[in-house]
């Protein structure tokens, strides 16, 4: 993989894997996580790129629609279960050449063992971590940006605490 990680509006798109509201239960900070994906969608559609949806992983449906959005060389993704979908996704985003940036704080798990361990072992397969505001931040690349207020409206709050960050230094 070439890239060094930076994030282009022009090549990138958004896929949020598998956020049903049935897992809301089950799985640790549900709630924080959808907040998250949520402001990465928004970002999305004031900068114009696009999003998948997906429920679970239906690999010929994401590969024809990435296809049919132009082959980006990039993919944020963000959505649930890290060693389930996300590590699914990300391995055949991989394999395609595709850079992966797996949203840290906007994916989760059942298990924090799962979570942690998965994005342990996507970061090892060459997939880049990173936060919602750091993505944010990435895809204006400071205030000269013509839609930087927009994009820093979403910014204001900080993101919500995920409970990744007593378990990061495993990562």
């Amino acid at each position: 993989m070439a890239g060094i990680g930076r994030l282009s509006t022009k090549e990138a798109v958004l896929l949020l894997c598998d956020m049903q509201e049935k897992f809301r239960p089950n799985i640790f900070q549900f709630t924080n996580i959808v907040s998250n994906a949520a402001r990465l969608l928004q970002a999305g559609r004031v900068l114009g790129i696009p999003a998948i949806l997906t429920e679970q992983y239906p690999k010929e449906e994401v590969e024809k629609q990435m296809q049919a959005l132009g082959n980006p060389k990039q993919a944020i993704l963000c959505g649930i279960e890290a060693h389930a979908c996300i590590a699914c996704t990300t391995f055949d985003l991989l394999e395609k050449g595709i850079e992966v940036h797996i949203v840290s704080d906007a994916v989760s798990s059942r298990s924090q063992t799962d979570r942690l361990f998965a994005l342990s072992r996507l970061k090892q397969s060459g997939a880049f971590l990173t936060t919602t505001e750091a993505v944010l931040l990435q895809l204006v690349q400071g205030a000269k940006h013509p839609n930087f207020k927009e994009i820093q409206q979403l910014m204001m709050q900080p993101s919500p605490d995920t409970g990744l960050l007593a378990y990061f230094s495993a990562l």
